[in-house]
């Protein structure tokens, strides 16, 4: 954009100083014609080290390259006439060689730098060289200070003046800082003031130090020796030479109130500059000690930037403003009064930017404006220069109008280039700036790299840069992907240097952004593109764990990020690495620390980082830990039957202590065995304990937190309790008989603490009750049990036991009622008789029997009760008696759970405490019918196509006279659904029944069960299916079926020549009423392995072939098998065993050695007896296997294969004998369902008709066991 051409004031347009400020943003690239730069310089006040070549910088960028120049002290300083000094190549830096013995303050002065080319002038700061001095201390004899106790004191350490100034601090000969406090302490001009003295200052070495980092030396002062006397030391001085009177009073220096030792008077003042540190110090003297508090009388201290120091006698405030002037007070105050003191500050400031001139590029005839604002206090001037000269001094430019603090330029031209300064000053110091004005006609390029990536976080603000130069300054617009619309208005910004900014961006900004910068010479595009990723997230974040010593704590931290970012997790401990330790082990989402100590305490951090962002969780981990024993016993306020206990605790171990348990030992009576005595709150560290007579006592205390108990402490010291008469006598005192003629007394003696004293005994006393006698007694000791004989038969006692010892008889004891002991009941229960309820409950009456008969304590009345035979049955069976108990109070009792249709005998006996009294005569009493069971067992047999025969056997429980038997059954097509139900009424005398006329090919389902006059009982279930047809297919469709069972799973595997390949595998718990399960098997595959199963438990299993519909199906016949028990634990493998490979190895090669020692004597013609002895002596485990031992064990983990149970002839009727050695037939009694236990079985197949061939090709060779464990056709 080109402004209009006008005159312009320093006051000009906004929209020019918006322009000159855009303009000036700019770095013109140095391929460009433009004017010097200064890009580094030296400091302003620039101290060298003496020791080292002095180094003052000057660098600066332009084009054509600059050439440099120095002044010095005002100037030209010809770097060619002096052999050290040398300017770097490219460069204005200067290099002052002093290693050679050059003295370096004789190149102590101001510096000044100047860069030109064509272009303009560009010049440095006044840079004031000084090297940095470290004098020695002057020398001057101290005097050694002697001060009267509580007096003040200033220890005065005037450190030689530095460049720069040193740091001071106080140590002693050995280079230990001396201790400072409230009421000693260093003040900010390096003197050591003590607000009141104490005999314990005194000390020979006080050392004032003064190091001058510069140059990296320490001065130190001559030790000043100080010397408290306190009033005994004063007196006994004075006293030699004043006759021993004293001459000062027995107290130090009185109390006093405070007065201030620096500063002095109640006003002063503070100038101050701006930016600086501010430091205002009040120290003062009194006794006791003072103490120092600071406000501000203007307004409040500001809180953010205000620290106090050496014990609050420092003020600091930090990077000060005008608004930090003002009067501050400070006060000093003990309990004897208090003093203030003024300090009025005044802050200066030195000039600092308040528009700092920027390098203006202008295309010819644009308009520009340079700006040089500054301020101070006092307020600075400013003073313009043109290429290092008064622009007073300068050629007119026609184009430049120049202000107070602005010039203007205007229609400007390509010679108008120069570099323009601009100094602001005050007495406290200068700015000088440079800034070119540069006039270039240059077409638009762009500065930001092509084709770069960005990435950023969904929602937060993208900013995409496209830094252009030109001249005019081009107008930048924005395209995103291949839209031909510019971006402009919500949600994109397009800031003033180019650069576009979405605030929130989103994932449909992700794309390419193409940037355009067009002027009036031309334009340029750049092409960036934007990817918009997802935040990561702590989802799970770790939580604050309280975990005791030596366990194991999981942090959790798991986290969600974009995918496409990498992420790294970093876990800290207290925001420093973790440990180098095993212990710690960091995982995808956690960090696991294991035997945690208490060391592991602290903060723990996890964060979860990728390229562009980051998420952060912390949580705390407190180790706790069962407490430290407590310590520190004590025993106090001694009495004969009370004493107090204290004590220290120990470490809680970050778990609060809950109690204290108080424990002692009996010297006396019980060494070495601790008993608990009282416990007492956590917060208490006292107990006052009761005590008993005549026990040593010995205490020590257990702390007890959440954790657990704490080891005991170190015991007390011992106590002992002078002997007194008992305080109690025996508790659980019983008085019971345990025979019809005595009583015996019986109570818990008292333990050695209980005692009170020696001689411990009992005094047993007793008499019948309302018998008008004394009481017998007796003394006795050592025992709890006393028998009185000769007693009435369960008659009441009244008795006692008192306690006594040497030192007299304890408190009257409570007398106690008991009875002699009981006899058995004379009489039995009369009137029984029996009301039978229905098939399995009976109920008893019968009268009560006298109490007098009962002879102690009427427990209640017990029937017995045992059942005498079935009514089925004539024949006796005697089953065992049963009995029930019933109360004392009840004069009837059921029977439950008899079994019905039986004939039963019961009596009915008192009991009391002693036992059973005699039987009330047998009642005989029969059950009435019942229900019965199930049958025995139900099979179905002899299928052909259109009839099934089912046998069975009756019910083991028949309850009664059987009535018959009720047959239902239905048809189950191919989908399982069932028909319709039929049902059929079958004689009691009957064992089995043939079902006729039945669908050929077809499955049925039966339910049976038997019944009596009081109903059905439970019924059996069973399947079976008529054959489909009397000729034998030609060739079978399944083939040999193998099941190889395991605990937990079955291996089944089969042969198929069939026109289907869908194959399932069906199976069900065997004699279960489930449904079958069923598993799809891959067409590929002839195996399938039936997972889930239960160990120990017979299984039915069938492969059936599926064709496109699921009518279309062929099936194998159904097999069983029996999964292996669970075992317990593995046996180890021996073949696999180290020692059984040896010991095999060995027994070969002595069997070789025996088989060459064998041959050698064969060949020289001598005879071998052992092939004789074997024959004569043949050992039975290494016979061949006869025809009866054909059986097979269950599956084993040695076993590869073993077939299903349920073994019979293939559906031709035959096995040819090349293909099979044997039949398997053999093995069981044949037939359709007969089963071997070697688990196999042979295949029926479905959709073909069968018929059972009687006659076949029976093999009369032995059968193979082989082939019946591996297969079934």
């Amino acid at each position: 954009m080109q402004l209009k051409r006008r005159g312009l004031t320093s006051g000009g347009s906004p929209l020019i100083l918006f322009m000159c400020q855009l303009i000036a943003a700019l770095d013109v690239p140095l391929d460009l014609q433009q004017p010097p730069t200064i890009t580094h310089q030296s400091p302003k006040d620039y101290i060298i080290d003496p020791r080292e070549n002095i180094v003052i910088q000057c660098e600066a960028k332009g084009k054509p390259t600059p050439r440099f120049s120095w002044t010095r002290n005002g100037t030209h300083f010809d770097t060619d006439k002096d052999s050290r000094v040398m300017m770097k190549p490219n460069s204005g830096t200067l290099v002052i060689d002093i290693s050679t013995g050059g003295k370096p303050d004789a190149y102590e002065g101001i510096y000044q730098c100047s860069a030109r080319n064509e272009h303009g002038t560009a010049v440095s700061n006044n840079i004031v060289i000084r090297q940095s001095r470290s004098p020695l201390w002057s020398k001057e004899k101290l005097q050694p200070y002697i001060v009267q106790e509580g007096s003040s004191l200033v220890l005065p350490c005037r450190p030689p003046v530095g460049l720069p100034p040193p740091i001071i601090f106080w140590m002693d000969n050995y280079f230990q800082r001396l201790p400072q406090s409230n009421r000693v302490s260093q003040g900010l001009n390096g003197d050591l003031y003590f607000s009141n003295l104490k005999v314990e200052d005194t000390r020979s070495d006080y050392i004032c130090y003064a190091r001058f980092n510069h140059t990296q030396t320490i001065q130190q002062k001559q030790p000043i020796s100080v010397k408290v006397l306190s009033m005994d030391a004063i007196n006994e001085t004075f006293a030699a030479f004043l006759n021993d009177t004293e001459f000062f009073g027995d107290s130090p220096v009185g109390e006093r109130r405070p007065t201030f030792l620096v500063p002095t008077g109640q006003n002063s003042s503070k100038l101050v500059l701006r930016g600086e540190i501010l430091k205002l110090e009040c120290i003062a003297e009194g006794l006791p000690t003072p103490e120092i508090h600071w406000m501000k009388e203007s307004g409040e201290l500001p809180i953010k930037k205000t620290f106090y120091e050496n014990f609050q006698k420092t003020l600091k405030i930090v990077a000060v403003t005008e608004a930090d002037g003002g009067s501050y007070r400070c006060t000093a105050k003990n309990h004897l009064g208090l003093i203030h003191h003024t300090i009025k500050v005044t802050v200066k400031s030195a000039p600092h930017w308040i528009n700092e001139p920027k390098n203006l590029i202008l295309a010819p005839q644009e308009t520009g404006i340079l700006l040089c604002r500054a301020n101070g206090n006092p307020k600075p001037s400013i003073t313009w220069l043109m290429n290092g000269i008064p622009i007073e001094n300068s050629p007119d430019d026609p184009s430049r109008n120049i202000g107070d603090d602005a010039i203007v330029f205007s229609d400007v031209q390509k010679d108008s280039s120069a570099v323009y300064q601009c100094n602001a000053s005050n007495e406290y110091g200068y700015l000088l700036s440079n800034a070119f004005v540069n006039v270039l006609a240059v077409p638009p390029r762009i500065l930001t790299a092509s084709n770069h990536l960005y990435q950023v976080i969904i929602s937060r603000p993208a900013l995409l840069d496209c830094l252009t130069f030109g001249s005019p300054v081009p107008k930048v617009q924005w395209f995103k992907d291949n839209h031909a619309s510019v971006l402009d208005g919500e949600p994109y910004i397009v800031h003033g240097n180019g650069s576009l900014e979405i605030h929130v961006a989103q994932k449909a900004d992700s794309g390419k952004y193409t940037c355009v910068g067009i002027n009036e010479l031309g334009k340029a595009e750049n092409v960036v593109h934007l990817e918009v990723k997802e935040s990561v997230r702590i989802i799970a974040q770790p939580e604050y764990r309280v975990v005791q010593k030596a366990g194991t704590v999981v942090f959790e931290c798991r986290v969600k990020h974009d995918p496409s970012l990498e992420l790294t997790i970093t876990w800290l401990k207290d925001e420093n690495s973790l440990p180098e330790d095993e212990r710690f082990v960091v995982g995808k989402d956690s960090l696991t620390i294991t035997d945690v100590t208490e060391v592991d305490e602290g903060t723990y951090t996890c964060i979860a980082n990728t390229s562009l962002d980051k998420d952060i969780a912390r949580a705390e981990l407190t180790v706790v830990d069962y407490p430290d024993p407590p310590s520190d016993l004590e025993l106090t306020d001694e009495h004969e039957r009370s004493i107090q206990l204290t004590w220290t605790p120990g470490d809680d171990n970050n778990s609060p202590i809950e109690k204290f348990i108080i424990e002692y030992e009996d010297g006396l009576h019980d060494p070495d065995v601790w008993h608990n005595l009282t416990e007492v709150p956590g917060q208490k560290t006292t107990a006052h304990l009761k005590l008993s007579p005549f026990v040593w006592y010995s205490f020590r205390v257990i702390s007890v937190n959440k954790v657990g108990r704490s080891q005991p402490s170190s015991p007390s010291r011992q106590y002992q309790t002078p002997g007194a008469a008992p305080d109690e006598n025996p508790i659980i005192v019983k008085g019971a008989g345990s025979e019809p003629d005595n009583f015996v007394i019986t109570w818990e003696p008292l333990t050695g603490i209980q005692s009170n004293g020696p001689g411990l005994q009992y005094k047993v006393s007793w008499r019948q009750k309302d018998v008008n006698e004394e009481f017998t007694t007796i003394k006795v000791a050592n025992v709890s049990k006393y028998i009185v004989s000769a007693t009435p038969t369960f008659v009441p006692y009244e008795f006692y036991v008192q306690t006594i010892n040497d030192f007299g008889p304890g408190p009257e004891p409570l007398i106690h009622v008991g009875h002699s002991g009981e006899d058995l009941p004379m009489v039995a229960p009369t009137n029984v008789r029996v009301h039978v309820e229905n098939s399995t409950l009976a109920e008893v009456h019968w009268d009560a029997v006298p109490a007098k008969s009962v002879r102690g304590i009427l427990k209640g009345y017990k029937i017995y009760y045992w059942k005498e035979r079935s009514l089925n049955k004539r024949k006796r069976r005697n089953t065992g008696k049963s009995s029930l108990m019933f109360d004392k109070n009840k004069t009837h009792g059921k029977l439950p759970g008899l079994e019905p249709f039986s004939h039963y005998v019961l009596n009915v006996r008192a009991v009391n405490g002693k036992g059973d009294g005699p039987p009330s005569p047998d009642q005989h009493f029969e059950t009435p019918e019942g229900v019965p069971g199930a049958p025995a067992f139900l099979k179905v047999t002899d299928p052909t196509l259109d009839s099934l025969t089912l046998e069975w056997s009756p019910p083991v429980h028949r309850n009664g006279i059987l009535t018959g038997y009720t047959l239902r059954y239905q048809a189950i097509n191919n989908t399982h659904k069932l028909g319709p139900l039929l049902e059929l009424v079958i004689p009691a005398n009957e064992t089995s029944w043939t079902l006729k006329n039945l669908n050929y090919s077809t499955r049925y389902k039966f339910y049976f069960h038997a019944q009596t006059s009081k109903g059905p009982g439970s019924s059996l279930t069973e399947e079976g299916v008529t054959i489909m047809d009397e000729v034998r297919p030609s060739e079978p469709e399944f083939g040999i079926v193998n099941a190889s069972p395991a605990e937990d799973f079955a291996n089944i595997s089969w042969e198929y020549w069939g026109p289907y390949k869908n194959f399932y595998i069906e199976y069900m718990v065997e004699n279960s009423e489930e449904d079958w399960k069923k598993e799809f098997v891959n067409g590929t595959q002839f195996s399938f392995v039936i997972k889930g199963l239960v160990p120990g438990t017979q299984y039915k299993v069938r492969v059936v072939a599926k064709g496109v519909t699921d009518e279309t199906v062929l099936q194998s016949a159904e097999g069983i098998f029996k999964t292996n028990p669970a075992m317990a634990s593995r046996q180890v493998d021996i073949a696999t065993q180290g020692w059984f490979i040896g010991l095999m190895c060995a027994i070969a090669l002595l069997i070789l050695v025996l088989l060459i020692i064998c041959f050698i004597k064969r060949n020289k013609g001598g005879k071998y007896p052992v092939k004789e002895k074997e024959d004569a002596h043949a050992d039975p485990e290494i016979q061949p296997m006869k025809e009866d031992d054909g059986t097979f064990g269950e599956y084993s983990d040695t076993e590869d294969h073993k077939p299903l149970k349920g073994s019979r002839t293939p559906s031709n009727g035959t096995v040819k004998k090349e293909d099979s050695d044997d039949s398997l037939v053999d093995y069981g009694e044949g037939g359709e369902g007969q089963f071997n236990e070697d688990g196999s079985f042979i295949g029926q197949y479905s959709g073909k008709k069968e018929k059972e061939t009687a006659e076949g090709n029976e093999s009369s060779e032995a059968p193979s066991p082989v082939n019946a464990m591996n297969s079934f056709v």
